[in-house]
């Protein structure tokens, strides 16, 4: 948009290099071209600019098939301005001389006619095509038909239009009438779903039976291993049994000619020192005898020697004597009596025989 700015009682105005600006003075076009910038009065002046950039403008229509049903295509269209001057005697495309707007509405003007002869084209081969394949082929056919039509017009070239593309996002059947069609698809799409869903659950019950089936072979073989265990166990535990049975009878054995062989030598060790004590007795017997043989033989030599000793010595002298021996062996002698009746004849006796030694001396 040109921007038109207020030199004292004239006017500057400064253009794009996208608008072409048309300049009329007195009903005659003084000045044209692109990216335009001058100074102009404005009670003596006309000025146009019209955009020569590639445009994009929406396109919506309805539109009805051939078997009733209405559908909904949306799409851009892009165009350009191909004779800016051609253009501008076509549509009004004069410009505020105090704002620099346009003083009319010239690009809806033209996308009002753009949407009409596209809607045109493309309502023809839509109400010629069945719904389903309208829905199917729609956005691509309905380009081709837009394009092509457009191109065979010949309003574009004589206003200096020109069409750039076409394009066609999508083609939309009525809510009624998409539900009804997407029916038998998603009847089909559930029962793949269905499918999918008993093939999954086959599938599953497959693998649930494969591993019960796998978890049964193992506790098959668990068990089998456990039957050897217990089998090789008691074999074991026989072995162990037997084992210990041999050891056990060997030990008695070792205790028993142990026992035998200890008690024959304590029969042999008690017959030994009974045999030696017999010895010992009879030797000790045998001396004892000798001895008291000679002990009786001495004592009778001696009994011989002390009677042949004291056959000559008087009665009171003996009884002087064996009174001396018994005094020898009493520990003490608490009382003796003597009286006349026994001292005196004792003395007596003893001083006789006295004298009779001193006289046979």
């Amino acid at each position: 948009m040109a921007e038109i700015t207020r030199v004292g009682v004239a006017r500057h105005l400064r253009s794009d290099a996208s608008g072409y600006v048309l300049l009329w003075r007195r009903s005659r076009l003084v000045r044209e071209g692109r990216g335009l910038s001058f100074l102009f009065l404005p009670h003596a002046a006309s000025i146009a600019e019209v955009p020569v950039d590639d445009r994009e403008m929406p396109l919506v229509f309805h539109g009805r098939s051939l078997d009733y049903q209405d559908v909904t295509a949306q799409g851009v269209l892009t165009f350009r301005v191909a004779d800016p001057a051609t253009l501008a005697s076509r549509v009004d495309f004069t410009l505020d001389l105090a704002t620099g707007r346009y003083r009319r509405e010239p690009l809806e003007k033209l996308a009002l006619l753009f949407a009409q002869l596209a809607e045109q084209h493309a309502g023809g081969w839509v109400s010629r095509t069945q719904i389903r394949e309208v829905l199917s082929d729609g956005p691509a056919r309905i380009r081709t038909a837009i394009e092509e039509g457009l191109a065979a017009d010949p309003t574009l070239p004589a206003m200096g239009l020109e069409v750039v593309s076409v394009r066609v996002s999508f083609v939309r059947p009525t809510p009624d009438l998409a539900k009804a069609l997407e029916a038998p698809t998603r009847e089909r799409i559930q029962q793949a779903a269905d499918e999918a869903a008993f093939a999954r659950r086959a599938l599953a019950v497959e693998k649930e039976r494969a591993i019960q089936e796998n978890e049964l072979k193992n506790r098959i073989e668990l068990a089998r291993q456990q039957e050897e265990l217990i089998l090789q166990q008691g074999k074991n535990a026989r072995s162990q049994a037997g084992e210990e049975a041999e050891a056990q009878r060997i030990a008695a054995d070792a205790k028993a000619a142990r026992g035998r062989v200890e008690a024959e030598a304590s029969a042999h060790q008690v017959r030994a020192a009974g045999e030696a004590e017999a010895h010992r007795t009879r030797v000790q017997g045998e001396a004892e005898a000798a001895a008291l043989e000679l002990s009786e033989r001495i004592r009778v030599a001696s009994e011989r020697s002390r009677m042949e000793a004291v056959r000559d010595v008087p009665p009171a002298v003996l009884f002087g004597l064996a009174a001396q021996a018994v005094a020898g062996k009493l520990d003490r002698i608490e009382r003796v009596n003597l009286g006349d009746s026994s001292l005196g004849p004792a003395l007596e006796r003893i001083l006789e025989a006295g004298a009779k030694r001193l006289g046979g001396d």
